[in-house]
């Protein structure tokens, strides 16, 4: 084999390893891509049944609910205009309460609840995620612009 037919051979069994480490790599981070979704998206059939996303709005006042096993916790988030059940096992953070942004990741069930294996809060008095922000806006302008009653406006 002339030296040039051996830079040539050489040259292409790179590139192939290269194209199969890409390959390796993409498949990587789409089997761990997690996408967000709103409730009123959730409601919409816009998310995957069974499959693992994310789920962001704002836990509605008076839908927490301890089971007697003290770590399964039943709530409603909302984005003011879709809301879905949600059911956690496990320790909620610090932060998590009633009125205030939160992001759970799961799966959804047939039966329309939203079964997190992570729950998220928000961590000061201003910080909402950005995905929650524009879920809560879009909401808002879905309603012509008008805050549900009692409500105030967490966006400014």
């Amino acid at each position: 084999m002339k030296p040039r037919h051996k830079r040539l051979a050489f040259i292409l069994v790179g590139l192939a390893g290269i194209a199969v480490a890409a390959g390796l790599v993409l498949n990587s981070f789409r089997g761990n891509l997690v996408f967000f979704f709103s409730p009123s998206q959730v409601a919409a059939n816009e998310a995957p049944v069974g499959k693992t996303f994310r789920l962001g709005g704002m836990v509605e006042t008076g839908s927490v609910r301890r089971d007697a096993d003290g770590l399964t916790v039943r709530f409603t988030v909302t984005d003011t205009a879709k809301e879905i059940p949600v059911v956690f096992t496990g320790i909620l953070p610090d932060l998590f309460s009633e009125g205030q942004g939160a992001v759970a990741q799961g799966r959804l069930g047939d039966d329309g609840v939203f079964y997190a294996d992570e729950v998220l809060a928000k961590h000061d008095e201003t910080y909402m995620p950005p995905e929650v922000a524009d879920a809560l806006e879009q909401a808002k302008s879905a309603r012509g612009g008008q805050e549900l009653p009692g409500s105030t406006s967490l966006i400014e």
